[in-house]
């Protein structure tokens, strides 16, 4: 039996399709190849091991995949204890600004304890980082915190974000209670999709206010609300991200009786020494932009 093709059946049976499996085997290979090589393992066993449209394990599948599933499952378990019981890898998730604008310096310090750290990267929704941590896939993420987090998942508060109102820098909006006099405002919202923390909150605050004012571009990140913002297309609605500089002919516009977005750790489990190390640093640099963000205030 090629334990190759007993691989990435397990990839596909854990992730719930060929598709997904690509997405999350750890080197490159493509669908097709995915593909054949399984039919290649199910034609060697004389059975169907998965209904492809929708997916489901068959009886000979759930089998074979009870039976592999904690050896490739704990590979960087052992492989950690082989290398003298300290974990070597993390998988983090987070948005697009934190990746770039706040992780690189915490890497630089936690590698000064773990030399030989591998990090893999994931950017991403808060809801879709839950479920990531749930299933195993990542070990942490620095994410937007609503709630309680769900069962066997531990959080921890880093920073609250203020909202704000990005407008282009010739635009005659000084302040927000400009727009919220208006009886109608004109203007297009550029904002996240309807589930996201920033949008719930800046709903919530204009329902406060007795204001409407709905979406009329829905987008993926904080980083294209800017560009969309910059190049003409309305008004956007976004956080105040420390260290985060905007884009030269975008200005923003404070928010102060919206709710705050607050920033925040999920982990799942054990917090191991690099876990433990990641939280550590994290929090040293929330306390530090907390300490600046105090001293700048008049």
């Amino acid at each position: 039996m090629n334990i190759h093709h007993l691989e990435l059946f397990y990839y596909v049976a854990r992730h719930g399709g060929i598709t997904e499996a690509v997405r999350n085997i750890p080197y490159g290979i493509q669908q097709p190849a995915v593909s054949g090589q399984v039919a290649q393992l199910e034609e060697y066993l004389g059975v169907t091991l998965f209904q492809r449209r929708p997916f489901t394990l068959t009886p000979a599948g759930e089998k074979l995949y009870r039976f592999i599933e904690p050896f490739f499952a704990n590979l960087d378990v052992v492989a950690g204890e082989l290398q003298g019981g300290k974990a070597r890898q993390i998988r983090i998730g987070a948005t697009r600004i934190v990746l770039r604008e706040h992780l690189p310096e915490v890497f630089q310090t936690v590698r000064k304890r773990f030399p030989n750290l591998r990090i893999s990267l994931r950017e991403g929704y808060p809801q879709e980082f839950e479920n990531l941590l749930q299933k195993g896939e990542l070990d942490l993420a620095v994410t937007a915190i609503e709630k309680k987090p769900a069962a066997g998942l531990h959080s921890v508060a880093l920073v609250e974000l203020p909202l704000v109102l990005l407008v282009e820098k010739g635009n005659r909006i000084a302040a927000a209670d400009q727009l919220w006099q208006r009886d109608k405002i004109e203007e297009s919202l550029i904002c996240l999709p309807a589930a996201e923390v920033i949008t719930k909150n800046f709903q919530q605050g204009l329902t406060r206010l007795g204001v409407d004012w709905f979406p009329s571009l829905e987008v993926s990140s904080v980083d294209l609300i800017e560009t969309y913002v910059a190049n003409g297309f309305g008004i956007g609605v976004s956080v105040q991200v420390p260290k985060a500089k905007a884009a030269a002919n975008v200005r923003a516009i404070p928010l102060p009786d919206f709710a705050p977005v607050v920033l925040g750790v999920l982990w799942r489990g054990k917090t191991s020494a690099l876990l433990q190390a990641f939280l550590d640093e994290l929090q040293l640099r929330a306390k530090r932009f907390a300490s600046r963000e105090n001293l700048q205030t008049p």
